[in-house]
């Protein structure tokens, strides 16, 4: 519809060609929203990656190869940045989105183009799409505050593949930043201060690779850091007369996520070095 706000999906790449970019795409395609684009920012992929993304032949699709790369955030941001549409979703190259996505947010929000973020329930799938673990999103009307209260206890998960972000909104935000939990950033930034949309249903698909936990392992110093800034964050954009509630529940739910980070690691050593910077920097000693 013409006086359907444009939503684009940006999808930011890096050699996924023969894995499961395919899907993401035609995730992508598949959205029975109009109008739509979708970018593909290739970030140097040295496969067939334009030649995947030329076959889908779709003139909704924009691609753009970075060489030299631009680097993982640089990526994003050049979405943020190259997008046309009112709202974004930024769309990993191995995570999928329901053919109603769009249209079910756009619907949840009466079509506006005001609003600072969308957002949906989540499912977590393995390698081959399995479904692993769904979250509703159970926050629906609920205030800001409450909002990341609801993160902390489990009412909703935060992802960029159920996230719809005002592109405006974003940009004057100066895009994404420079840390491991961007999203979160941006999401509790554009929560604030803007007005958001909740649905309830799930409508994405986050995919959960068996290598991700060694991965966390190896920047768990860096993970806990980037999750305290979060809660740092958090807290100043609460009411003062909440901010302890956020300390202490983002405080223990957030030194839990950098725990988790740790699972991996070898030796033991590098793993008790872990939980010593974990305690540093959250002050919480919880041995899991």
């Amino acid at each position: 519809m013409s006086d359907h706000p444009l939503v684009t999906i940006g999808i930011p790449t890096y050699n996924r060609a023969d894995g499961h970019l395919r899907q993401a795409l035609e995730s992508a395609l598949a959205q029975r929203y109009e109008p739509l684009e979708i970018i593909v920012s290739d970030n140097c992929s040295t496969d067939n990656t334009a030649e995947l993304v030329k076959s889908c032949n779709d003139p909704r699709i924009r691609y753009a190869k970075h060489c030299p790369g631009l680097g993982p955030l640089g990526n994003f941001n050049y979405c943020v940045e190259a997008a046309r549409g009112d709202y974004l979703l930024l769309l990993h190259d191995d995570d999928m989105i329901d053919a109603d996505m769009i249209e079910t947010c756009m619907a949840a929000a009466g079509y506006r183009s005001d609003y600072g973020i969308i957002r949906t329930g989540v499912r977590t799938i393995d390698n081959d799409g399995n479904t692993t673990f769904e979250s509703r999103n159970r926050v629906v009307g609920l205030d800001v505050t409450d909002f990341f209260l609801g993160w902390f206890t489990g009412k909703t998960a935060i992802y960029f593949c159920n996230t719809l972000y005002n592109t405006r909104y974003l940009r004057e935000l100066g895009g994404f930043a420079a840390s491991y939990v961007h999203d979160g950033i941006a999401i509790a930034r554009l929560a604030a201060r803007y007005p958001r949309v909740d649905v309830e249903e799930i409508k994405a698909s986050f995919r959960q690779h068996p290598e991700d936990q060694s991965t966390f392992a190896i920047k768990v110093k860096t993970w806990a850091r980037d999750f305290r800034g979060l809660l740092d964050l958090m807290i100043r954009l609460t009411p003062p007369e909440r901010r302890a509630e956020i300390r202490k529940k983002g405080g223990r739910f957030l030194s839990r996520l950098s725990f988790n980070r740790m699972r991996a690691q070898q030796p033991s050593l590098q793993k008790l070095i872990s939980w010593f910077w974990v305690v540093h920097i959250f002050g919480y000693r919880y041995w899991r």
